[in-house]
């Protein structure tokens, strides 16, 4: 049989998918490694990407089954929900790629106040920093209330800024996880156009009278 055919649709469909169940565990296994070995201390993080690999694992069981039973039902709804995941994935990667210094200091900034007090030691202890930013008169008293509550090891010396630590990694990070996000996004399109594809075509083992 030619690729292309009922068993090719079916094929392809299944290890996309088989691929998005390996993702969504290691997703989960990887978040439940941090949390236990207490690289982030930080519920919502954790929390954040559990929920995500759990999403995706699910998505993937329905398009998989969906996939094996030719369930029409199944494959659409698998087709629109990794449709709507496509569009979000897809903007969200471009404004990574796109983000501008300005605006990334403006969102650590905002990051930086929702953490609370013992999120905000783990990361000076980590980074062995103090402090957020120190570059504008808005930000000097908020840094020096840091620089006192400080307790990482850099402060028998002379600490830098977590922000600026961070910000020399934001930049390269930001361009990795648009770059894989907009890879992904493409083969989210193209489980959607295989999904597509696969209810349009005739199961050659039923009744080739019956309507799909």
């Amino acid at each position: 049989m030619v690729c292309g055919g009922f068993a090719c649709s079916r094929n392809a469909l299944c290890a996309l998918n088989v691929v998005y169940v390996l993702v969504g565990v290691l997703l989960i296994g990887v978040a439940a490694w941090v949390k236990g070995v207490g690289i982030v201390s930080s519920l919502h993080i954790i929390g954040g990407v559990i929920i995500v690999g759990f999403f995706l694992l699910l998505i993937a069981i329905v398009g998989l089954i969906g996939a094996i039973n030719h369930h029409q039902v199944m494959l659409f709804f698998y087709m629109i929900t990794l449709g709507l995941v496509f569009i979000c994935q897809f903007g969200v990667s471009c404004s990574c790629l796109a983000l501008k210094k300005e605006k990334q200091e403006s969102l650590l900034n905002i990051g930086w106040e929702r953490l609370d007090d013992n999120v905000k030691k783990s990361v000076e202890n980590n980074l062995n920093c103090c402090g957020l930013f120190n570059n504008t008169f808005e930000h000097a008293k908020k840094f020096k209330e840091d620089v006192k509550s400080c307790k990482a090891a850099c402060t028998k010396f002379t600490c830098p800024s977590c922000g600026d630590v961070m910000m020399n990694h934001v930049g390269e990070a930001l361009k990795i996880l648009g770059g894989v996000g907009l890879f992904f996004s493409f083969t989210e399109i193209l489980g959607v156009w295989l999904a597509m594809r696969y209810r349009n075509q005739k199961d050659p083992r039923a009744n080739p009278s019956a309507f799909l």
